[in-house]
This record gives C-alpha cells, structure tokens and sequence, in this order.
C-alpha cells in the first residue's frame, strides 16, 4: 500500500472523518477493525474522533469538527508525511459548507500518493491491506 511504505518503522497512522449522516458507518467500521485501530495511531476531526473514543474505546487525537477546519488539519498532516491513510466516509447527497476543505483533503491524498477511502466498500478494502501487512511486518 503506497502510504504504509513510511509506516514501516512505527504505527501506521490512520485519519478517520465522516460527515453527519456517515457518522454511524463509521463507528460501525472502528468496532469492525478494533484490533487493527488499536495498534495504529488514530487521528480524526472532532466529533469522529470523539464518537469513536467513546463508543469503541480508541484513543484518538481530535482536531477540531470539520467545518471549523479540522478537514484542513487533517490536510496539513497529511501533508508533513503523518498520515498513512485516511478514511473519510463522505455523503453525497448532502451539500457541505466546507465543500472546499473537503476538495483540498481529497486533493492532498492525491497529490501525496495517500490511500483514500470514500465509502464504507472502499474503507473496508483498505483496512484489510493494511491488517495484511501489519500481520507480514509481524511476521519477519
């Protein structure tokens, strides 16, 4: 996985976001990969990341919500080569005010070569390579 090639001498580090009506999915997910979030290091925008400390019992590192910029922190990470991979359950139908933080997230992903799930479908596929080699790094 291209993003795991820096996450070979420590945790993986994974950013989780999800808008409103996402947000249930994406607890869901955190439950589902439970073992594999709890040796990765968590960060997510505000409310994410606290649904998913309090329901599934993760430590993760809160930026702020992400229409107060929490999009844009995550970015700037990400940037600084701090993210291996990024999990940003989005919804589709509904029209977002930060729009354009959620463009130069999805951008950055791109432009720095960072896995990007969008949906649930894509996310799953992701995590499981990413249990896949932390199984193989294991293993050697």
């Amino acid at each position: 996985m291209p993003g795991a090639r820096a996450a070979s001498a420590r945790e993986p580090t994974v950013a989780l976001i999800a808008h409103d009506r996402k947000k249930g999915a994406i607890v869901a997910l955190a439950r589902e990969f439970e073992p594999l979030l709890r040796r990765c290091r968590l960060l997510a925008t505000g409310t994410t990341g606290s649904l998913v400390a309090h329901e599934v019992g993760l430590a993760v590192e809160c930026m702020l919500s992400g229409p107060m910029g929490g999009d844009l922190q995550i970015g700037a990470r990400l940037s600084a080569g701090e993210v291996d991979l990024v999990v940003f359950l989005r919804d589709p139908m509904t029209p977002q005010p930060h729009e354009p933080d959620i463009n130069a997230l999805v951008r950055a992903c791109d432009v720095h070569d960072i896995p990007c799930a969008t949906n649930e479908s894509s996310a799953r596929m992701l995590l499981r390579s990413l249990e896949r080699d932390s199984e193989g790094a294991a293993d050697s």
